[in-house]
Parts: C-alpha cells; structure tokens; sequence
C-alpha cells in the first residue's frame, strides 16, 4: 500500500475539477432533498446510468414524494421497476418509505448514522445522502470512488474483504475536505470515476489528482483495485409455459424473499408430461403447444437458460387460485414482470 495523500490539496483539486468538468446533465444532480437523493443512489446500485436516468424521472412522476411512495401497494412500485433488475431494491424501497413516514413523520433522518438503520440504505449510501444533503463530513465508497481512492492511494489489497474495506473507510474519511465543500467533492469523486479513472483504459491525462496517483506512478492501474478472480457461471434452464386462452395469459406471483420475489412469471413445466400437469395444477386442457425461441437471462450467480413454450388452452376455469391471474396481454405487459417475462409478453402482443 501506498503513502497517504495529503488531505487539502486532494480534496481542492477534486472539488475544483468537479465544478469545471463535472457531469452536468443528471437529473438527480445538485439536489438537497433527500429523498430524490436517496431514490437515485438506490437505482444506481449496480445499474449504468444511462439505464436508471429513463427509470429516475418516470418513477419520480408517479411517486414525487415519500409519502406517495409509502402510500403505493408494492406491486405499482415493482410495475414501475420492472426492467430495472435486483429487485430487492424496490422492496427495500418500498420498506424504507413506508419506515421515514411511519417513525420519522415523512422527513429523512439528517445524519448518516441515522440513515443507515433504514431499511436497504447502507453505509455508503447514508453517506450520500447525508454529505449532499446536510453537508455531512461522511465518506462514500460506491464502486467508481473505491477504485478511484485505490488507485490514488496504491490501495492493492482485497477490497471483497472486509478487513481491507474498514481499511480503505478510515482512509477515505482522512481526505475529507470541510462540510460546505461536501457535496462537490462527493460528486466529484464519483463523476472522476464514472469518466476518467475507468475501470479499463483510464484517461488520466483528464485526472486533476494524477501527479499523486501511486496507481499510475508504478504503472499499477490495471492491478488496483485488486481485480477478483472470475468464476464460471452455473447453467440452469426452466421451460416456462405461457397458457393462452381468449387473448388472455396465466401468470403466477413469485414468493418473497427469493429470485424475482413479489413478481408476475410464467408457470413452470416441471417435467415432460406439460397437458397432465396443466390438467393437475391449473385445470387447463392444452389444445396445441407451440416453441418459441429460447431465451437467456443473466443473474449475478447463474445464467438461465429459458424454453418458452406456447399452451393454447381449450378450457380454462375462473376464478384463478391465490397467486395466479389471468392476464389480458396488454396488462401482463404494464404489470410487474420481470425483463424476459415482459420480452415474451411483447413478442405475443405484435
């Protein structure tokens, strides 16, 4: 590891080139209401920015407060993420509006130590919200400002562990500048990461701490942080079975906790006799079964590989048992569906 830098002229220079080259164009950008603060750092969980901005302002116009959001039944929110993936976000999302309105009147706690006793808000995130909102002399460590601070620090260890993590916090709270120049430098540093200090190839021509940079200086920017070891993913495949009957699909409701949790899927096929365990588990007489074309979807721990087969149903019984709706293809579609469900639902409505 690196020499520590020194604290005034890093935090200047960031603050500086911030409000110079910083992004300008982010709708969530230069806020101090926390909970369009918090609503963007929760998207950009894992997201590209470029996916959560359409998310950001069309979510915004349904829910514009927290109070509209705690007042929403879950299954809105999740219509609204659909698309978005990690789902447990907007559960979580969901929890944590309905937490500020019921324990704090509707007003987000102002520290980050509060903060983050909320549902789904974490160290970092706290952080955030309390730096750009209050000025809170509290470091953040999301993605792009780990590997930022890594590299200007030649911070090789582990950062999957949790040890060089507390490591990296107290260094990262060393270099804090003074509380009314929080919300630039916060900013800066994660604008720094998302356009300059990139993962591959960084542009550090463009970097305004550079000189400084124990990364660069021994030619360790490909190496820090600690790249993790790539392991090859499970294959899974599942046949899923969209039952038509009269323009409408059946669809069953995921449990939550688990995989796409509180959302609207397709059933399964759990073996090769489709017409038995139609006529067993939903009543359903097939007519005709027709292949589409199969479907991959990416988790962070597997890959799923997907059989869609097409049921014509000759009989159908109403109403649907607990956990299952028949849904006209144009509902499915604006329903909480996950992106391959909504993919399949689209492909029949064409």
């Amino acid at each position: 590891m690196g020499r520590p830098a020194r604290v005034e002229p890093f935090a200047r220079r960031i603050v500086d080139w911030q409000r110079a080259h910083g992004r300008r164009d982010l709708p969530w950008q230069g806020q101090r209401d926390p909970y369009r603060v918090w609503l963007s750092e929760i998207m950009l969980q894992q997201t590209q920015v470029a996916t959560v901005r359409e998310y950001y302002v069309r979510f915004l116009q349904v829910f514009p407060d927290v109070q509209a959001l705690a007042a929403a039944p879950l299954d809105d929110v999740l219509a609204l993420w659909s698309g978005l993936g990690y789902y447990s976000r907007a559960r979580n999302l969901h929890r944590c509006a309905r937490a500020v309105v019921e324990l704090h009147g509707g007003r987000f706690p102002a520290s980050s130590d509060a903060l983050a006793q909320l549902p789904g808000i974490g160290k970092s995130t706290a952080a955030a919200i309390a730096a750009f909102c209050h000025g809170e002399r509290a470091a953040i460590l999301d993605g792009n400002v780990k590997r930022v601070l890594a590299r200007h620090l030649g911070f090789d260890a582990d950062l999957a562990q949790s040890g060089p993590q507390r490591a990296l916090w107290v260094k990262a709270q060393a270099l804090l500048p003074e509380s009314d120049a929080m919300a630039a430098y916060t900013q800066g540093l994660m604008d720094l990461g998302a356009t300059a200090c990139t993962r591959n190839a960084p542009r550090c021509g463009a970097c305004p701490v550079a000189n400084g940079c124990e990364a660069r200086k021994t030619g360790r920017t490909a190496l820090i942080p600690a790249p993790r070891p790539r392991k090859a993913l499970p294959e899974k495949s599942v046949t899923w079975l969209l039952l038509r009957s009269r323009g409408r699909l059946l669809m069953e409701k995921r449990p939550a906790p688990g995989l796409w949790g509180g959302l609207w899927v397709f059933p399964e096929a759990p073996g090769r006799d489709v017409r038995g365990h139609c006529r067993r588990s939903f009543g359903c007489e097939i007519a005709s079964r027709t292949p589409l074309a199969p479907l991959e979807h990416g988790f962070t721990h597997f890959r799923l590989h997907i059989r869609p087969l097409l049921c014509h149903v000759a009989q159908k019984p109403f109403p649907s048992a607990p956990g299952r709706q028949w849904f006209a293809v144009d509902e499915a579609a604006a329903a909480a569906v996950p992106a391959p469900v909504r993919k399949l639902v689209l492909s029949l409505a064409k």
